[in-house]
């Protein structure tokens, strides 16, 4: 089984040595990264990097990798081997990313790995995007799944109504179910970028393609019934938590103007 799992980042890190990861370059340095391949090669959207952020490695990888498995992490959220090291260091956390030896037990149970859910308890992941973003941006992925592929409207009304999502983008998949779903995100969201103007919106809501791909990902799955195995992902930087804290209560007071 050949595995590949992209290291998604805009700086140069330090990655696993396990040969199933990828250094993945995105965004517009123009040094080369040593040891990094990049997303702006073969056919690739690596411009839109400030719009779609991992999303342009996930097109690349969809449009120019062959594997039997394909995955996505970031250089600052990797899959642990199963269990939370939410309190580890860094080292500590570094020395328990998943390895190739874990995915492959993990792949005779299911075919994707996912994040474990993310609850927001008091809210549905509808009232939550509204209240930390722009809503148009949600609102218009609904009338363009009901216009391009009607069958996934009953999924995304679903999904967007419960308090549980998986976050981050971060996948690792059976490479037909990759390529798939990645071929169908690719439908709706070049679709709602002809139709949202973000020219107002600051730079945080301008990866306004990324934040809905979170949401569609779940739709996808549970329209397909994919089997999936949650695992714990480890963030390994330092999280700032008074401050993410303060910003989350200030964005739930003041939301975000449409």
């Amino acid at each position: 089984m050949k595995a590949e799992v992209y290291i998604v980042s805009h700086k140069l890190v330090k990655t696993p040595q396990d040969q199933m990861y990828v250094p993945l370059q995105v965004g517009p340095a123009s040094e080369n990264f040593p040891g990094f391949v990049r997303d702006n090669t073969g056919d690739n959207i690596a411009a839109k990097n400030p719009n779609y952020c991992e999303l342009t490695a996930q097109y690349w990888a969809w449009k120019n990798r062959t594997a039997d498995v394909k995955g996505l992490v970031h250089y600052r959220r990797y899959f642990s081997n199963g269990r939370r090291n939410f309190f580890k260091s860094y080292e500590g956390k570094f020395a328990d990313i998943m390895t190739s030896a874990t995915l492959e037990k993990l792949l005779d149970q299911a075919p994707l790995i996912l994040p474990r859910k993310r609850n927001y308890y008091i809210e549905t992941s509808w009232s939550h995007y509204e209240h930390v973003h722009h809503i148009e941006g949600l609102k218009v992925a609904r009338q363009v799944i009901a216009e391009k592929c009607p069958e996934y409207l009953p999924a995304f009304d679903k999904m967007v109504q419960r308090k549980a999502v998986h976050m981050f983008n971060m996948l690792i998949a059976r490479a037909d179910l990759f390529d798939s779903y990645t071929e169908w995100l690719f439908q709706i969201l070049p679709e709602i970028e002809k139709r949202v103007d973000i020219t107002e919106y600051t730079d945080y809501e301008k990866r306004i393609y990324g934040f809905v791909g979170e949401i569609l990902l779940d739709v996808w799955v549970e329209k397909n019934q994919i089997k999936y195995v949650e695992v714990p992902v480890m963030f390994m930087g330092n999280q700032h938590w008074v401050k993410k804290i303060a910003s989350f209560i200030y964005r739930k007071i003041k939301g975000v103007s449409d």
